[in-house]
């Protein structure tokens, strides 16, 4: 038996630019935009048996635009950034260069007191190995960094591959198998 996962990337709620650690403001005016021109592509994801997203507010709008009417779980929630949190990239580096560095170099380090990468990774592949093998499918809608996190797990590529897996608000990717057995599946978009 094995099991279609579906991971739709939350719609954005702030320029990339602006993107801040474990963000959890509502989608802005351009996600609402983009989930609306999303749709037509999308909206087929919620025939999935089983639809899920991370508990985030953006997640969890981003699901009910698209109707899919998902259930929030714990487990797919952002990386804990500890006193980082709601702060930029260049922020932090502004304020801790050889903090950063240590977080990007060594998937093990937590220089900002919250979850280490390794951890993280590890969470989302848990999540995704209790799936039910159920021969249908799933679409969890959840940030980028899950979707990158589930990548990752799924390829069991090196940790260092986190940082070049580039997740694009509404961008879908496919798993599919079982616990510790998963697949990428990459579609033809209809014509």
């Amino acid at each position: 038996m094995s099991v279609r996962v579906s991971l739709v990337a939350a719609a954005r709620s702030s320029a990339l630019l602006a993107e801040r650690f474990d963000d959890d403001r509502p989608l802005d005016h351009t996600g609402w935009h983009e989930v609306q021109l999303a749709a037509h592509a999308l909206v087929p994801l919620a025939a999935a048996e089983l639809r899920y997203c991370s508990p985030t507010p953006r997640s969890r709008a981003t699901g009910d635009a698209l109707g899919f009417a998902p259930m929030a779980q714990p487990a797919l929630r952002d990386c804990d950034m500890g006193r980082w949190r709601g702060l930029t990239l260049a922020d932090v580096a502004a304020r801790e260069p050889a903090a950063v560095d240590a977080w990007l170099a060594d998937p093990r380090s937590a220089p900002h007191g919250g979850e280490p990468l390794l951890a993280f990774i590890s969470r989302i592949g848990g999540w995704l190995d209790t799936r039910p093998a159920c021969d249908g499918s799933i679409v969890a809608v959840a940030e980028p960094a899950v979707v990158r996190a589930a990548l990752v797990y799924a390829l069991k590529a090196p940790p260092s591959t986190y940082w070049n897996v580039d997740v694009r608000p509404l961008s879908t990717v496919t798993l599919t198998g079982a616990p510790g057995r998963w697949s990428l599946s990459l579609e033809a978009l209809p014509h």
